[in-house]
């Protein structure tokens, strides 16, 4: 297959908001007093549910290069199955996890009360904001199939 149009090169402008609006997630990620590294866990768990390996690696390398550990790294895909995360991380990963399958599931009522009881707005705020900004991410690296070497 001829490769494919990479969309940040050939409308910058529009890459250019996208990553202004990361920038401004990660502020609310601070703000809300989310650890820097487990928010990398949070971007790469929705990177490995939809399947961006350009994201997947860089939000791995991020994750350790952040603090996290391989243990938590490696384990992610199966976190509800371990103890390494606590209330509030795996509510946040519920959380990602819903809206990565939105079109499945449409965030059922239950599960966002759920979250509300452990989430504060701010931490609820931060984690939706980086869901959205990730898959928008996670589209542009796969449809423009950004290379994994």
């Amino acid at each position: 297959m001829d490769k494919r149009i990479n969309l940040g090169k050939k409308a910058p402008h529009m890459y250019d908001k996208l990553i202004s609006l990361k920038h401004d997630m990660q502020a609310l990620i601070k703000d809300a007093n989310i650890n820097e590294g487990f928010s990398h866990l949070l971007l790469l768990r929705a990177s490995q549910i939809n399947g961006c390996a350009f994201c997947v690696r860089l939000h791995t390398k991020d994750a350790l290069d952040t603090g996290e550990t391989i243990d938590r790294v490696s384990v992610l895909p199966a976190w509800q199955e371990t103890e390494y995360f606590n209330e509030k991380e795996r509510a946040s990963l519920e959380l990602v996890e819903a809206i990565c399958y939105i079109k499945d599931t449409h965030i059922p009522d239950t599960l966002y009360e759920n979250i509300k009881e452990v989430l504060n707005e701010k931490e609820i705020l931060a984690v939706e904001w980086l869901a959205l900004i990730i898959n928008a991410l996670n589209i542009l690296a796969i449809s423009s199939r950004l290379e994994v070497k």
